[in-house]
């Protein structure tokens, strides 16, 4: 498979409404819930204009502008969200909180509303995005909060999806300003790389090109710490081509596989992925019971094209020496056979 063949994505993805089965389960775990505003109400804004970044470049945001009539009940309605996304529903600091922006982006399939909450007492802000409810996208956020290291918070009501912001330096600008920075050792770079590879690799999430992902850096006592974490989950158990779920393929992100090949050999890339697939599996047991829940209400739920799903199969059943791909009716089940195949039983034999 070429490079011109890994980095081709199909150009727009189809939203997949939520089904029935999987608004229950989204309900019974505390993720559904009623909202006082809508994706819909959101798209009847009057006009726009760029948003530029902090040195004038165009950030392909569009900041949106709304008929002064509904202006301020639009903006009481998002700080209610943003209450029930961050304190649970109390409103005790809705008083001194107000929506200073909301950014519109035209550009991939969810074409987010991106709203800036700012706190009156001390400027503090912080970003929510309100997007279409895509099944897909939300079994993406779903699986990444029971199987990545990290929680995710996000709302689902009917047609709208509400998510928290991911903080962090886009992987892109990371590799250009960030990474040779003295004192960033490279091998702890390359490290996550790798086990950032493996994680989306094992839950199938596609399209982690530089610009997907944010590192979180954190310094510690005696060095810094990098963790990688996605941002976008739209291309969950979506294509059909297996390297497109191996973050190591698409050419934005050579530089982070030239750190691995420079600094890591093969016995040391073998531990972590060891490591990394140890983690999931404790996660797996830890949240079995929530993971059978999952995987039985998007069980019979188109979450992409048919020949998508029969082309993933092969390759994942002739990648493995596994025939049970090509029984599977769905992404789902295929997820199922392909986290038991590279996590669990690699583990068993282990």
């Amino acid at each position: 498979m070429t490079n011109q063949d890994i980095n081709h994505i199909s150009k727009k993805k189809k939203v997949y409404a939520v089904s029935k089965s999987f608004k229950k389960y989204l309900k019974r775990y505390g993720r559904e819930m009623s909202l006082p505003i809508s994706y819909d109400t959101l798209r009847h804004f009057q006009g726009s204009f760029p948003c530029l970044d902090s040195k004038g470049n165009d950030t392909l945001w569009e900041t949106v502008i709304y008929n002064p009539t509904i202006t301020k009940e639009i903006h009481q309605a998002l700080i209610r969200v943003y209450s029930l996304l961050k304190a649970a529903g109390a409103n005790q600091a809705e008083e001194h909180l107000h929506v200073e922006r909301i950014d519109f982006c035209v550009f991939g399939n969810s074409q987010p509303f991106r709203v800036k909450v700012v706190n009156n007492y001390n400027d503090v802000y912080s970003y929510l995005y309100i997007k279409i409810a895509d099944a897909s996208r939300i079994l993406g956020l779903e699986l990444e909060h029971l199987l990545s290291p990290y929680s995710i918070n996000y709302l689902v009501d009917d047609n709208t999806l509400i998510e928290e912001h991911i903080a962090g330096v886009p992987g892109d600008i990371f590799a250009k300003d960030f990474m040779n920075r003295p004192g960033y050792n490279p091998k702890r770079i390359a490290k996550e790389f790798v086990k950032f590879n493996e994680r989306c690799f094992a839950r199938l999430l596609g399209d982690m090109r530089s610009y997907n992902f944010v590192f979180d850096i954190t310094p510690d006592f005696d060095d810094i710490q990098f963790n990688i974490r996605a941002i976008d989950f739209d291309q969950q158990s979506y294509e059909g081509r297996k390297n497109f779920y191996l973050p190591q393929f698409f050419k934005e992100n050579k530089v982070f596989v030239e750190l691995v090949q420079q600094h890591l050999n093969l016995e040391v890339i073998d531990q972590y992925q060891q490591e990394e697939r140890a983690q999931m599996f404790k996660r797996i047991k830890a949240q079995r019971h929530r993971l059978g829940d999952l995987k039985a209400s998007v069980d019979k739920d188109e979450l992409a094209p048919r020949e998508k799903v029969e082309q993933l199969a092969r390759e994942l059943a002739a990648y493995f020496g596994n025939k049970r791909f090509l029984e599977s009716k769905g992404m789902a089940e295929i997820l199922r056979i392909h986290l038991r195949e590279l996590v669990v039983n690699h583990l068993k034999k282990g």
